[in-house]
Formats: C-alpha cells, sequence, structure tokens
C-alpha cells in the first residue's frame, strides 16, 4: 500500500497522477475506503447517524474490550475488509503497489497509521494560502468568507499533517507542492527511492498514462496539462491582489494556526504574512474567464442556489420538499 496525504487543493491528485504513471503502481481516483471504517466508533464517532451510534459507540468499546487481543483483533478485522478490496482490485492489475490518494484520510491518520503500519506514506504539503485560495476559487467562485464558512480546512488540516509529520509513526516521504512543481523529476525520484522503486520518466508526463476507473479527485485543473507546471505557484497572490477583505480574513486564518505547525508544513508564518501585506498594495488583476465546461457551469449554478439558502424563500422550499420526500420514502 502506498497513501498520498494531503489537503483538499494541495495538489494531491496531481502528484497522485505522476505515481500511477508507474509502472508499478495501480493508482484510482479517492477509494474513500478508510474514513468510514475510521467512524464506527471505536476511534471516532459520526456526528450523526441512522442508527443509535452513541450506543454502537459504547457497545463496541466494551466488545473489543473482551476480545483476546483487545484493540490489535479489531484492527486485524478492519484490515481484513480492505486487504480483500485494496488487493483484489490490485490483482486486476498485476502491479506492486495500490495506491491510495483521499484527502479525508489527513484526518484520520492516527487510525490508518494504525491499521497499515507498513504501508508507504508519501505525504503533500502546499503553501496553506494557496490551498484555501483554491479552495474558494475552485468550489465558490471566489467567495472566501463561504468556503471558510463550508469548511475551515486550514484550521482542519494544518495541525493534523504537521503533528503526523513531526511524530511519524510510519515509514513517510515529505513532498513540498512548490518543489514538486518546479522540479519534478527531482522530487519523484526521491518518492521512488524511498519506495524502492527505479525512476521511470514517464511519471513525469503523466497526461499519457489513461487513469484507470471513475471518481472523486482534481476534474479540472490536472486534466488541463500533461505535466506539472509552476502557474499555479503564486496564483494565490494574483486572486487576493487588492482585495482588502479576502487578505484580512486569510490573514486571520494564519494568525491562528501555530506557526510551528506551519513551519513543519515547510513554510513561515512571518512571510506569509508579509506576502499578504504585499498583496494589499498590489492592483487587484481582473479574474482571467476560465473556459466553460459541464463541471464548472454545474459548479456556478451550485454556488448560485447555494447562497444564503438557510435564510431565502428557496431554502424554505427545498427543506419542504425534503420533507415531503422523506415522508413518502419512510
Amino acid at each position: 500500500m502506498v497513501f498520498v496525504i494531503g489537503s483538499p487543493r494541495s495538489g494531491s491528485t496531481l502528484l497522485a497522477r505522476m505515481l500511477g504513471a508507474h509502472s508499478a503502481i495501480h493508482g484510482r481516483p479517492e477509494p474513500h475506503l478508510l474514513t468510514p471504517l475510521a467512524h464506527l466508533g471505536y476511534f471516532e464517532n459520526v456526528e450523526k447517524a441512522p442508527y443509535d451510534h452513541l450506543q454502537a459507540q459504547e457497545s463496541v468499546r466494551a466488545f473489543v474490550a473482551d476480545l483476546p487481543n483487545r484493540e490489535q483483533d479489531y484492527l486485524d478485522a478492519c484490515r481484513a475488509y480492505t486487504d480483500v478490496l485494496y488487493g483484489r482490485m490490485l490483482s486486476t492489475s498485476g502491479k506492486k503497489f495500490f495506491l491510495d490518494k483521499t484527502p479525508a484520510y489527513a484526518l484520520v491518520l492516527h487510525f490508518i497509521s494504525r491499521l497499515y503500519p507498513r504501508a508507504k506514506y508519501v505525504v503533500l504539503t502546499r503553501h496553506p494560502v494557496a490551498i484555501f485560495s483554491s479552495y474558494a476559487e475552485s468550489f465558490f467562485d471566489g467567495d472566501f468568507e463561504v468556503a471558510l464558512r463550508h469548511n475551515p480546512i486550514l484550521a482542519r488540516y494544518v495541525p493534523a499533517i504537521a503533528r503526523f509529520l513531526r511524530e511519524r509513526p510510519v515509514p513517510l516521504v515529505h513532498v513540498i507542492y512548490e518543489n514538486l512543481v518546479r522540479d519534478p523529476e527531482r522530487a519523484m525520484r526521491a518518492i521512488f527511492d524511498f519506495l524502492g522503486l527505479p525512476f521511470e520518466p514517464g511519471a513525469i508526463e503523466y497526461g499519457s498514462h489513461q487513469l484507470q476507473g471513475k471518481g472523486l479527485g482534481d476534474p479540472t485543473g490536472v486534466s488541463q496539462h500533461t505535466r506539472p507546471v509552476t502557474g499555479s505557484i503564486s496564483k494565490w497572490e494574483r486572486a487576493l491582489a487588492g482585495k482588502e477583505r479576502d487578505i484580512e480574513l486569510v490573514r486571520k486564518l494564519i494568525c491562528e494556526l501555530d506557526p510551528r505547525d506551519i513551519e513543519t508544513w515547510g513554510y513561515s508564518a512571518t512571510e506569509i504574512l508579509a506576502a499578504l501585506e504585499r498583496c494589499r498594495s498590489a492592483t487587484e488583476s481582473k479574474r482571467k474567464r476560465p473556459r466553460l465546461d459541464r463541471y464548472l457551469i454545474q459548479r456556478k449554478i451550485l454556488v448560485m442556489l447555494r447562497r444564503n439558502i438557510h435564510h431565502n424563500a428557496f431554502g424554505r422550499l427545498v427543506r419542504k420538499v425534503r420533507f415531503f420526500c422523506d415522508v413518502l420514502l419512510r
């Protein structure tokens, strides 16, 4: 097993495509197999479920406490489930490694590192402001405030991944996104050395490799190119140039993070804040209109419909329709 660990919008889809282009690695879009397992109640619990999740949590912990090897027996059972799925998918490829890149895994690393302690972990970090800017631009049409309300990804992912990098409970290699796109050959050689695999130049030209299966991941950015490009490195600065309100929001997000966590990621909180100050005096740049495709149209419609949905007539209509659907399907 090879796990790519990174937050949403960190470039993990790009890295997974490059790794999956190697002849010994079978890569697919995000499987999301392990997040549900992590929230069955023994390690983590869900907020709401179609069963009594609090009762289930108490009961499973009591049950596991009476097993001969306690937690280890529980982990063996979880691993038996995922081994069958991973193993049988891998068996159809004839390759040596199965690659799982699912950003949500970064929030349950304590579980995954226990479940697969001998797997190889490739941890990817990217400039925190670039991550949040890309998240807002990609899913909320550039509305930073709505993006933050929907998911405070920096507050969730930066501490979790930084802790994992410091504690190193499993074999891992740390890759910085900006280094990856500036010098992809050097970065990929280091990763393949870590995996014990020979470097293959085709991994850089990932666009010539057909991705197996359908699933989640970056549906636009990675598919626009056939190899890594550097244009995304300073894109966040252009997105924030002259936008006082958004700059102040992002500055607050950075100040709320532990500077040690940012440093562990490979960046400097002081330098990030200085760059944000430079953005204040920069001339606001015109947003380049992206080429319209089905995904972009769907995304814009979703952003428009979501806006203020909890306080307007459309939101009230949706809740009524949902109520009647629940009654009909009960």
